[in-house]
């Protein structure tokens, strides 16, 4: 049964942050809120933990799970960024977003999608997140937590409790985060593209 942690939003407390990390590091799968729904974490170089992603939600290896970074400057190290590209991101980062980018030889094949080469990124704006990312040392693999056969995220700590419980290491719980997963913008073509609207104001970027 999966470890729950209460943790202050605003303030997280290291301690648990660290623990849930630990988890992580066992190759367990821990599902956070973050500033769009909840998400399913696991290790980066964890293939093991990312068939166990893959198989929560029912994804086959087509469907890009999504890196999780700190920064601005960690993205440039798992994807190739152009002047073009780095000026939107830097306009969207940290946000509900995800981008979807031409892959370095840093992203284990697994995470990246297996015939065009490319990752799904983003940054997000949730102090939680980001702390447990901090204690990974690394960027995290990430999937969003809707359930098999269905269309809306989960954002209950609880209910996911409920229904996963047995196939997560742990749930961190800081109150409901929102329904809305990010927005999908692939920018490996000569513009970007849309690819799922979601939270986040398209007109802000200039893509609306």
């Amino acid at each position: 049964m999966a470890q729950f942690f209460v943790v202050h939003p605003d303030n997280p407390q290291s301690r648990l942050l660290r623990q849930a990390g630990q988890l992580l590091a066992d190759g367990g799968l821990v599902a956070v809120p973050t500033d769009s729904s909840y998400a399913v974490l696991a290790r980066l170089d964890d293939k093991a933990a990312a068939d166990a992603l893959r198989r929560l939600r029912g994804l086959d290896d087509r469907h890009h799970l999504t890196l999780l970074c700190r920064d601005l400057a960690e993205i440039g190290h798992f994807a190739r960024v152009d002047n073009r590209q780095y000026r939107l991101l830097k306009l969207a980062t940290p946000g509900p977003w995800t981008f979807i980018l031409e892959a370095t030889r840093e992203v284990p094949r697994r995470v990246s999608h297996p015939s065009r080469k490319t990752i799904g990124i983003r940054v997000p704006d949730n102090k939680v997140t980001l702390g447990l990312i901090e204690q990974a040392g690394s960027p995290l693999m990430s999937t969003t937590l809707i359930p098999e056969g269905e269309d809306e995220p989960l954002n209950d700590a609880e209910q996911i409790r409920e229904r996963y419980g047995n196939q997560l290491a742990a749930i961190i719980d800081s109150g409901a985060c929102p329904l809305m997963p990010t927005t999908v913008i692939d920018l490996t073509g000569a513009a970007p593209q849309v690819v799922r609207r979601g939270q986040g104001n398209l007109a802000a970027l200039g893509l609306d």
